[in-house]
């Protein structure tokens, strides 16, 4: 091989190595900050990105979402109960020459000011509130960091607690507060089965004494219209008798009374009784058989 071969691949060698020093392709999520002899000249891309050797330094900024694991932190609440917690932090650049001039490394400089920031937000709060409100603390710690990172050009979205973890007797108490309130939820249920049961038991002892008593009254009725339909029968009985004897009494002279009477009194002649009650009208009506036995008797006297 002669030496101006290798010359000639020297120098395309270094071409190339010079032309992708010089060329960048950036894709869409990446931005290149661009230091112009150590004066910020503004971010490029996506796309092409013409960089100068030697006079330019690029710095790339993603701008994708990124989370940053807060590893466990003791924390002390309010009530001065010592507790754990670690969480997430999920953030984006939104400025990325502000990301990269006014601080060295966001990532670093986040995740301590998480500690800081979860510690006083703790601090803030009581152990109770601490175990029941966590999504109001992720909001307050996301508030606060958001007003820090701000002038870094980084936008935090979202803080997420993943484990509370609260001391041994804490927690050996909140087992028995738990047992307790099952215990009371068991009693609770079986005082309210057991008040269903017995309203529905007396539910329908009441529905069987109103029907009871409807029978009764039906019952009632029934007997009363029976007896008073019987009285009216009695009653047109009676009353249709007493039209009979009353239209036999119409036929029945005064002779045919008298001979009545006359038997009555044989009846009476042959009875022991040595006291006899005789009516008034008794008299009235055997008048005329005196009268004729008188007259007859005179015939009989004067032949």
């Amino acid at each position: 091989m002669s030496v101006g071969l290798v010359i000639l691949m020297l120098t395309v060698f270094a071409f190339v190595l010079l032309l992708l020093s010089v060329i960048r392709i950036v894709p869409e999520y990446r931005r290149i900050v661009v230091l112009r002899l150590g004066r910020v000249i503004g971010a490029k891309g996506p796309g092409v990105v013409i960089i100068l050797p030697i006079i330019d330094q690029p710095v790339t900024a993603d701008l994708r979402e990124t989370y940053l694991e807060i590893p466990r932190q003791t924390c002390i609440t309010k009530d001065n109960a010592p507790i754990s917690i670690d969480f997430l932090i999920y953030s984006k650049v939104v400025e990325p020459v502000a990301s990269v001039v006014q601080v060295r490394d966001y990532a670093g400089a986040a995740m301590g000011i998480a500690t800081t920031t979860l510690r006083a937000v703790v601090g803030d709060i009581p152990l109770d509130d601490v175990l029941a409100k966590r999504e109001q603390i992720n909001q307050v710690l996301r508030t606060k960091l958001d007003e820090v990172t701000e002038r870094w050009g980084v936008k935090v979205t979202s803080v997420e607690i993943r484990e509370i973890t609260p001391p041994k007797e804490v927690q050996e108490a909140m087992n028995k507060q738990m047992a307790a309130e099952r215990s009371r939820r068991a009693v609770v249920l079986e005082a309210d089965g057991q008040k269903q049961a017995n309203i529905t038991v007396a539910e329908g002892e009441r529905q069987a004494a109103i029907l009871t008593a409807e029978g009764a009254k039906q019952a009632a009725i029934l007997q009363a219209e029976g007896n008073r339909q019987a009285a009216i029968l009695n009653a047109e009985g009676y009353a249709l008798a007493l039209s009979k004897i009353f239209e036999s009494a119409k036929s029945v002279d005064a002779k045919t009374m008298s001979l009545q009477y006359l038997e009555a009194l044989k009846s009476l002649g042959q009875s022991p009784s040595t006291k006899w009650v005789i009516p008034t009208e008794l008299t009235g009506l055997v008048a005329p058989f005196a009268g004729l036995i008188k007259s007859s008797t005179e015939a009989a006297t004067n032949h």
